[in-house]
């Protein structure tokens, strides 16, 4: 019971700090909106897809080869040590070739005025994925305070170098022209002070876990090769997932037309994409706070009901919060929660929802091919979206702009949901109530189809209007649940 409570505890507290993580980080985005024009922020975007990418190629799924080994392996330091000289050496060789070619490679980006973006992003790659095994290694030890602490920190730093370089130096300046400010501050750099903020908090960060890099210089060729082994799929899958997530930000300023001005549309898109991207803190959120719930009324023999029930649930609150947002997108008009320069990017805020929503059913679904040790499924499926991302937003990016973009991942992450079922029932059957589940998504669709039919022409009728198609969904959901639900709630003994 006791270790039930810890690895309970450290759930919640790995959770927690994961989501409330990336909703203060999340306020960036509005931040940025009335800080940036919109080709500014495409920068901005267009950047740190590239850096998804590059993490990935960089860590190489050593992080979960080093989880596999660590906890096999007698000799833990031995795996430590020989996981970190393979991330230094391939890191240090990083930044030298980043280095040696940015010029070159400043100019394949089409920055080849600001060959700095290019410096400073090797820096944060290579600190950021030389730290990912001393973050494994503090989680294999149970250290989860010292972690969260560590990522909380690095959001803080990132957060108050950009509030201190976009907001506060240029208001010093605006006062005071001859400060001391001119020093470490000037206006031209502009929309690279996003990217010195994020080196500042990933050499925060590698300061802070400078007591994890006292290893012994000792590397063992045998257990490198078998978590290289080991983690290469895990790459390959990394990879396709990256293209699934960020390929059209990198393609939509390669593919349309200069006329149609791209990296100001890449802009809006990424502005108004990272607005949808709630969809996950709440998915997270529900994972941490209720897959535990439900496993501990369910008995062990009846695993594959509570999997059933995750999965109904996980849908329930995953169409309320598509609903919740989609039907009062104009509280961001209204609230100027972004610069009205984003507004045109709005509509693709319900398609990237539901594409979130359908992601998220992916990897609930995506435990039948981790319990029957069948994980290449998992690189099948990644491999086949990214295959269908990548020919849509081709074909249709020079015609269509962003919104083929949105509605690409929208067909990706589904078909993704519809094999991952389909396939993992024949390998491992799980009585999904798909028929409840079809309901809840025709039932939600089609409210909010009707607040598009429907016109609004007062802020008082638009929002009663919305709010009360939100009731309708609940109603509903609470007439199809309560028995479920009553029996669910836990009752006391009787005596």
């Amino acid at each position: 019971m006791t270790s039930f409570k810890k690895l309970a505890g450290d759930t919640a507290i790995y959770g927690v700090s994961s989501i409330v993580g990336r909703f203060i980080n999340w306020w960036l985005v509005p931040y940025y909106s009335h800080i940036f024009i919109t080709a500014d922020y495409g920068v901005v975007t267009n950047m740190y897809s590239y850096m998804a990418f590059l993490l990935v190629l960089l860590t190489y799924g050593m992080e979960t080869g080093y989880f596999r080994f660590a906890s096999k392996n007698k000799n833990k330091d031995l795996v430590y040590s020989s996981s970190m000289i393979s991330l230094i050496i391939t890191s240090l060789s990083f930044l030298i070739f980043i280095f040696t070619f940015s010029d070159v490679i400043s100019g394949w980006m089409d920055y080849s005025n600001h060959p700095e973006y290019i410096r400073w992003i090797g820096c944060i790659m290579a600190l950021d994925a030389v730290t990912a095994i001393p973050f494994a290694r503090l989680r294999i030890e149970g250290k989860a305070i010292r972690f969260a602490s560590v990522k909380l920190i690095n959001i803080f730093f990132n957060i108050f170098s950009n509030i201190f370089f976009l907001t506060i130096c240029p208001a010093i300046l605006k006062n005071n022209p001859q400060s001391i400010i001119n020093l470490i501050y000037s206006p031209n750099i502009g929309v690279g002070y996003v990217f010195i903020s994020n080196l500042i908090a990933s050499g925060v960060t590698f300061i802070l876990l400078i007591p994890e890099f006292r290893f012994k210089l000792r590397i063992d060729k045998h257990i490198l090769i078998k978590i290289v082994s080991y983690s290469f799929p895990i790459l390959i899958v990394g990879i396709a997932g990256m293209v699934n997530q960020n390929i059209d930000k990198i393609l939509i300023p390669k593919l349309m037309p200069e006329n149609q001005h791209p990296m100001a549309q890449l802009g809006i898109y990424g502005a108004n994409y990272k607005l949808a991207v709630l969809m996950n803190m709440f998915i997270q959120a529900f994972r941490y706070a209720f897959e535990p719930f439900f496993f501990s009324q369910v008995k062990s023999e009846d695993t594959k009901r509570g999997y059933a029930l995750i999965l109904k649930y996980f849908v329930i609150l995953g169409l309320f919060i598509f609903l919740s947002v989609s039907l009062f997108l104009d509280v961001f008009k209204s609230l100027h929660i972004i610069s009205a320069e984003y507004f045109t990017g709005l509509r693709v805020v319900p398609y990237i929802l539901m594409a979130n929503l359908f992601l998220g059913i992916y990897y609930t679904l995506s435990l039948w091919y981790k319990l029957t040790d069948k994980t290449y499924f998992g690189a099948y499926f990644a491999i086949i979206g990214a295959v269908i991302n990548l020919t849509i937003n081709i074909l249709f990016i020079p015609k269509y702009g962003y919104m083929a973009s949105a509605i690409s991942v929208l067909i990706c992450f589904f078909i993704m949901m519809v094999l991952s079922y389909y396939i993992g029932q024949k390998h491992y059957y799980i009585p999904y109530p798909i028929k409840r589940i079809g309901i809840y998504f025709v039932v939600a669709l089609t409210l909010y189809f009707i607040t598009i039919i429907v016109p609004c022409n007062s802020l008082i009728w638009y929002y009663g209007f919305h709010l009360f198609i939100l009731m309708v969904f609940i109603f509903v959901v609470y007439m199809l649940e309560k028995k479920k639900l009553i029996k669910l709630m836990p009752h006391k003994n009787k005596i």
